[in-house]
């Protein structure tokens, strides 16, 4: 069972990757040891604590990870801690000329030749799903997302808190993608880090699945549906038993029963943790909504099939807010009743219902992204399909800068 103390919805926790890059030229640099430093043996750090921060490293050297250091109880005051590590991290990165970019993948990284797996500590484990999967793709080296943490105690409160969760996972790229581009140009993808991503591992199906998990809401079920079925695919690969079914596991969202919590993963990171905050709100405010049975039973919320989840997924991951969802059945587990809708319609619905439980500053920021788009349709409107190299440059150095400053690209 879980082992931790605290209830469904009492804590949560928030995990940011960067990408360090050139200011000059855009490009990575696989120098997160520089933010990271060494310890009084000269030995390079893999973890650091800088108060309620924590900064890590990532399974490629150019990716550097911010976190609660411990689990929270409320989301005020976070968007300005992430952002003075930001500013620090940045101090440090300035002397290598580096610094931290924003999005969900880069847009012209080629992680066949760019890629630097973190050489230092874990190396072991992470050379480990170098050889059994190969990781220098776009699947693996240039994908970077928000995780929000989610706490639960027992079975009762694990069920509730997955069902919301699954219905949850579809609508996500269509108010957070930011990864339209990949190899210089529109992948024709509004969420190219999910649609990679969804790929990645396809050597073992089971590790992914349909990335909507299955509809499983006890521990004991997921053991035996999720978790036995990835402990016996990998064991081939996998000799030294070096992988833990914890981080295999590799759905939109991940149970951790060692620490009480279900991890969301589907999220692209945004340009500045003011928005990453608003978006992290925003999800908990309709998880809460749904946990309570404000929109369908808790015997509704179960009975809708993965399939059908994964069906919407797919069309948020290509076209974002813009997508049409005609799931009737889907629509009427948050209170629509229509036969069909645009993504966009239905946040801006479900916001106006739930707003009461996100905080003024997040609200802002939250009508501020319902208006003018994801991110990754507010640069394709700047960039086009296939833009000049030079042009990737000069409007990704204006992401770095709203990463800097704290505030939206408009």
């Amino acid at each position: 069972m879980s082992n931790s103390p605290w209830h469904i919805f009492e804590r949560f926790g928030l995990e940011l990757e960067y990408m360090i890059v050139s200011r000059e030229t855009q490009k990575v640099m696989p120098r997160a040891d520089a933010v990271l430093g060494k310890d009084e043996k000269g030995e390079n750090l893999s973890d650091v604590e800088h108060g309620e921060v924590g900064l890590s490293n990532e399974l490629v050297s150019h990716v550097l990870e911010m976190k609660c250091a411990e689990p929270a109880s409320c989301f005020s005051g976070w968007s300005e801690c992430f952002h003075h590590e930001i500013l620090e991290a940045n101090k440090k990165l300035e002397s290598i000329g580096a610094e931290l970019l924003p999005t969900a993948a880069h847009p012209f990284m080629d992680p066949l030749t760019e890629t630097q797996i973190w050489p230092y500590e874990c190396n072991d484990i992470y050379e480990a799903y170098n050889r059994i999967f190969d990781c220098r793709g776009h699947g693996w080296a240039n994908l970077q997302s928000t995780h929000l943490n989610i706490s639960f105690h027992g079975d009762e409160e694990f069920g509730i808190l997955h069902a919301g969760i699954r219905l949850l996972l579809p609508l996500i790229p269509a108010i957070a993608a930011s990864s339209p581009y990949l190899d210089s140009h529109f992948t024709g993808y509004k969420d190219a880090r999910i649609e990679t991503y969804r790929h990645n591992q396809e050597k073992i199906p089971s590790i992914t699945g349909k990335v909507i998990p299955e509809a499983v809401f006890t521990e004991a079920d997921y053991n035996r549906q999720i978790f036995e079925r990835i402990k016996k695919d990998i064991a081939p690969f996998d000799k030294e038993k070096l992988l833990n079914h914890f981080f295999l596991n590799s759905r939109g969202a991940i149970a951790r029963f060692d620490r009480g919590a279900i991890e969301i993963r589907l999220v692209d990171i945004q340009e500045c943790p003011a928005a990453d905050v608003a978006i992290a709100e925003f999800e908990m405010a309709i998880l809460k909504s749904l946990a309570k049975g404000v929109f369908a039973s808790q015997m509704e919320q179960r009975e809708i099939g993965t399939d059908e989840l994964a069906k919407i997924l797919e069309a948020t991951v290509r076209e974002a807010e813009d997508a049409n969802i005609d799931n009737a059945r889907y629509l009427r587990l948050f209170g629509v009743q229509a036969e069909s809708i645009r993504a966009s319609a239905l946040l801006a619905e479900l916001f106006e219902k739930v707003q009461s439980e996100i905080s003024a500053d997040s609200q802002k920021i939250l009508r501020k992204i319902l208006n003018r788009g994801t991110l990754a349709s507010t640069i394709l409107r700047k960039l086009g399909d296939s833009p000049r190299h030079e042009d990737f440059v000069t409007e990704y150095a204006r992401l770095a800068h709203c990463l800097s400053a704290n505030t939206l690209y408009e």
